[in-house]
This record gives structure tokens, sequence and C-alpha cells, in this order.
């Protein structure tokens, strides 16, 4: 029987969580080439914002690892007594993309892990066979079931709103470099069958710079059953603007499992931030919802204002951190990129 049948199904991010779980990055991680010291104070902030809001497990590679990661979470002045290291290696500190994706349901074992297919959003990025194995491992660790759906995804291409529907995007989960055996109908079964979700909701293209071919985590997200938020970009001249006002007009089309329309506000998105010739695909979209906060990456820039003033609506009972992420997006990615939830068990 799925997942499905069993009665489980994935919680939206803003259920209570037991934990948050993270993979350190490794000095000779392709990350952060030649700024691992640069980043991880940025790392630092996130663990510490998390302390009273849940416990943080992080993934380290040995015991020289942990003492590292100790060494800079010290250094950083970072809050400790809620953290647990598990000494899984991992390639790179993607959690969102190879960790385990949490699900639930009434009925004992009220926990369980879905261990997706990982290939490096597409073989870009090899080697990957430690982050390949990394739900089973912690599947292992706290001795929960473990179903394996076949099918690669990572957990930034997709967001649910934990009663029914999911939104993710076409140019991401439909690349011939993730499932080129799988068509639409296929894949759309498979999250229903392993997600316990009814509702699969398309939108067209991600944002310029983002190497995983259009994550969802960095364009729109769920923030209660029927609200969504979505980045847009002002400026008409920006590699971003029509693909995002395809997606704007396309949720306004939408509706929620049950039939109710989606309300939908928007996000500005920060200005351009280039590198080596590179664009990076900074969002205010990559925010991680925690019990007590909400962590927001910011960047120095005039809109950081505008995209805080919009979550602390949205989250009148979370304290939303914005934290300076102009480092750490040199890696490609943000907060939601680098956690992964595990949902408190229902009573």
């Amino acid at each position: 029987m799925t997942p499905a049948q069993l009665g489980y199904r994935m919680p939206a991010e803003w259920e209570p969580h037991t934990a948050t779980w993270l993979s350190w990055p490794r000095r000779a991680g392709i990350s952060f080439p030649g700024a691992y010291d640069k980043v991880t104070p940025t790392l630092a902030k996130m663990v510490h914002a998390l302390a009273g809001s849940e416990l943080v497990n992080i993934n380290v590679c040995d015991a020289a690892h942990e003492a590292d990661v100790r060494k800079q979470l010290s250094k950083a002045r970072a809050k400790m007594d809620h953290v647990t290291f598990f000494h899984i290696p991992t390639n790179e500190p993607w959690c969102r993309d190879h960790g385990p994706i949490f699900l639930t349901r009434d009925e004992t074992p009220k926990l369980a892990i879905l261990d997706w297919d990982y290939n490096a959003w597409g073989w870009k990025y090899p080697p990957f066979d430690d982050d390949d194995v990394v739900p089973t491992m912690i599947g292992n660790k706290l001795d929960l079931p473990i179903y394996s759906p076949q099918m690669v995804l990572e957990g930034g291409s997709i967001d649910v709103n934990g009663s029914g529907t999911l939104l993710t995007t076409r140019s991401c989960l439909l690349n011939p470099n993730r499932n080129p055996d799988l068509n639409e109908k296929e894949i759309e079964q498979r999250l229903r069958d392993f997600l316990g979700v009814k509702n699969i909701l398309w939108l067209g293209d991600g944002i310029e710079g983002d190497d995983t071919d259009g994550h969802i985590d960095d364009i729109t997200r769920f923030v209660d059953r029927t609200t969504i938020v979505t980045v847009v970009e002002e400026d008409s001249n920006d590699a971003n603007y029509e693909p995002l006002r395809a997606n704007l007009e396309l949720l306004k089309t939408m509706d929620a499992e049950d039939g109710d329309p989606l309300q939908v506000l928007t996000l500005p998105m920060p200005s351009k931030i280039m590198r080596d010739g590179q664009r990076l695909p900074a969002s205010y979209a990559n925010f991680y919802i925690g019990n007590k906060v909400v962590l927001l990456p910011v960047f120095a820039d005039s809109n950081d204002r505008w995209a805080i003033a919009v979550l602390e609506k949205v989250f009148p009972t979370r304290k939303v951190i914005p934290i300076d992420c102009r480092e750490l997006i040199w890696g490609l990615g943000a907060f939601h990129c680098l956690t992964q939830q595990q949902p408190a068990i229902p009573v």
C-alpha cells in the first residue's frame, strides 16, 4: 500500500515541528568555493535564531567535522543547548533537497520518512552518493518506516498546504534530467501516492541564476491553506519580469483542494546580485517557517523592508528574523534550501 493509502500526508511547514534538520557544509565542498569561513557566521545566526523555537539536528561527516562546527558556532556565540549532532556524511549542505521528507498520520507509527531519489539537480554536481542516502540513514537512526517512491525529487521543488494541495513548476519536475521515463500524469500519481495530496498546481519557470531548474521555494510559497506569497519583478527589463508575471497570472486562476480560490500576495525581488559574471538567485521567497520564527534572507537591499513587512503580516504570531545572506547566496541557495522540518507527532 502507498503512504497515502495508509493515511500518511506531508504536513505544511507552519504546522508544529519537533526539529529542524541541517547538513553542515564541508570545507572541501563545492557549494562555497574558498568562502567557508565567510558563510558559516550566517549559518550560525540561523542556528541561534531557532534556539527558542525548536531543536536543531545537524548532520556532520565525522567527529572532526563536528568539532569544527562546534568551533564555528561558539565563535559566533550561537546558542547550542538545542543542537544535536548526527554523524551522517553529506556532499553538500542543501538538506531541503537531499534530506528526508517526513510524513505523519494519526495511527501508529505516526511518523514516516520518504527517500526520494537524488541526482544533484540533474547530474550537475557529482559526486552526490552521500547526499542520496541521507533520508534512509536518518530514518534508520530514528527507527522510522521508510518509503521509496523510485522517483527523483528535491524538497525545494514542491510546497504543500498540508490539506491536499501541492505547488510545483514544470521547468523542474518535468525536466528530462530528473525523470525521463515518467510523464506528467505518472509524476502526479507519485506525488498523490507518496505525499497524500489531491490537487497539484503547476507553475512555469523559476528565476534567473537558479541552478535547480526552477525550484518553487525561490518563487512561490504557501503561508496558510489558501494564501500564497509569490515574488514579482518590477523592472520590465529584467529577465525575471515576464516569467514571474506569468506565474502570478496562473496563480490568480487556481483553487485549493476544496475549490476555495487562492489568495495571492506579492513579495518583491531584491536588486540583481552578480558575482564573477554570474547572476545569483537571491529571493525573499526562500524563507523558512519555524515554530516561533520565520528566517528571512535579506540582501542589504531597498526592498528588504518591504519583504519583512509582508511576512510580518502573514505570520502575526511568529517573529520574522531577517538575516543578511549576501555571502550565503554565493552557494545559490538560502534558508529554505538549507533546512528540512521534522513535524511533531500527532497527539
